[in-house]
């Protein structure tokens, strides 16, 4: 019985030329981030449960991935719980392990557990896959890439003006027209706090967090319904509307949100806009916050971020202050290649193919392929004995800019006939002269 060939919805296969593209992506952000003397770092792809849970709030906890224990992993599973089909309870007993949901929490593991070998501050970027068991839709996958840079063990907000100008000078070398949002997680508090949610502060920036997702009439309806005052959801609404929050109360906690958004209002980074409605739904967020959109294509954020104060907590660590961003690599590339905005000449395809019509030009072909590469010259030969146009069908559809045939006069004088496909323009070269005209 045959199996139908296909992937879990959510998740995606990449041909040669997506790959490509995706390098592309990938190169322009770690020649940034090593400009900015951020160093690489790995993680495994899993991590403890009790790593993962309770860092994204209820709602990311509902998309971890948890993965199966090994062996007979239902024996130690107590009788009662199977037989309530209490799923929740289960999990702890059948699962120990998870897929990561972001590679932030996982980096406070890191800190903590390698911090004798770590110089601090440390300046960390990391690009590697995470997994969400979110609904499949446009711009959202289960498995996709999240390329990230922190600074572990400085309170400097020079720190995010950094994060900021790196966001701006990746999208200029991308050629993508962006909004770089900020805020400070401080001014959330205090403005849920003139609302009337002290001790429940969460619970309102979460619904402030659905802005964009909802609008702003049901945000105001959400939070009526939790018990605001009208009066402060007017205040509310005016706030959002002009994007101003001078005519709150100064309490400490709102002025030393001030502080931080006029630093980096004061600072000018290209492409940056102060905006109160953001609010950055994760927990873990304890100060300044930023956000990405394309103002070309709508997609959501495309990057994220902001400063986490007590993550390292959970691990033992309650000194280590951290800042942080994320580019959203699977929306970056569906963006530009909705836009055509990748380069005509990225390709996976090799320089030249040799093509030939019998063994002895087989045979001189592969001795001529094997020169060719140590000299640094990306090309291959088709492999079997075939016709001629199979060949040039193959180099054709692979993309291939030059063929060298070689048949008994080439063999004879020993050169090549040389064909440029596109203008399929010929002539006969020794193999210095092929050397020369394929590495200029």
């Amino acid at each position: 019985m045959s199996i139908k060939a296909q992937l879990p919805k959510g998740l995606r296969d990449f041909l040669p030329n997506d790959v490509a593209k995706r390098s592309y992506i990938i190169e322009i952000m770690k020649g940034v981030f090593e400009l900015f003397a951020y160093q690489p770092i790995e993680t495994p792809v899993m991590e403890g449960l009790e790593t993962l849970t309770g860092k994204y709030g209820e709602e990311g906890d509902k998309l971890l991935f948890k993965v199966l224990n090994n062996g007979d992993f239902l024996s130690k599973v107590d009788s009662a719980i199977l037989e309530n089909k209490d799923s929740n309870k289960a999990v702890s007993q059948l699962s120990k392990r998870g897929l990561r949901y972001d590679l932030t929490v996982p980096l406070a593991r890191y800190v903590v557990q390698n911090q004798n070998d770590l110089v601090f501050p440390f300046k960390r970027y990391h690009i590697a896959p995470v997994w969400r068991a979110d609904r499949p839709q446009k711009g959202r996958y289960q498995e996709f890439y999240q390329c990230d840079v922190d600074v572990i063990g400085s309170n400097s907000l020079y720190n995010e003006v950094e994060l900021m100008q790196m966001y701006a000078l990746v999208f200029e070398k991308l050629g993508l027209d962006v909004t770089i949002r900020y805020n400070s997680r401080k001014l959330l508090l205090g403005l849920m706090q003139f609302l009337g949610l002290k001790g429940n502060e969460t619970q309102g920036i979460s619904i402030l967090d659905k802005l964009d997702k909802i609008g702003l009439n049901k945000v105001l309806l959400e939070f009526q319904e939790i018990g605001v005052a009208n009066e402060n959801i007017a205040e509310l609404k005016n706030i959002i509307s002009n994007n101003d929050f001078s005519k709150l109360p100064n309490t400490e906690i709102l002025e030393q949100g001030k502080q931080e958004v006029a630093f980096l209002t004061n600072a000018k980074v290209s492409f940056s806009k102060f905006d109160i409605s953001l609010a950055r739904g994760l927990d873990y967020y304890t100060g300044c916050i930023f956000e990405v959109v394309s103002n070309e294509y709508e997609m959501g954020s495309i990057g994220g971020g902001g400063r986490y104060d007590n993550l390292t907590e959970m691990f033992g660590k309650s000194d280590m202050t951290g800042v942080g961003v994320s580019f959203g690599l699977e929306r970056i590339y569906d963006i530009m290649e909705a836009l055509n905005k990748f380069p005509e000449n990225l390709s996976t395809a090799p320089q030249l193919l040799f093509a030939y019509f019998d063994e002895k030009g087989q045979e001189k072909a592969f001795e001529t392929l094997s020169k060719l590469r140590n000299k640094g010259v990306k090309t291959e030969m088709y492999p079997d004995i075939t016709k001629f146009a199979k060949q040039m069908k193959y180099a054709d559809s692979r993309g291939i800019n030059y063929v060298a045939i070689i048949g008994d006069n080439e063999i004879a004088q020993n050169k090549y006939m040389l064909k440029q496909m596109k203008s399929g323009k010929q002539e006969l070269v020794d193999f210095d002269t092929l050397v020369k005209l394929l590495k200029d």
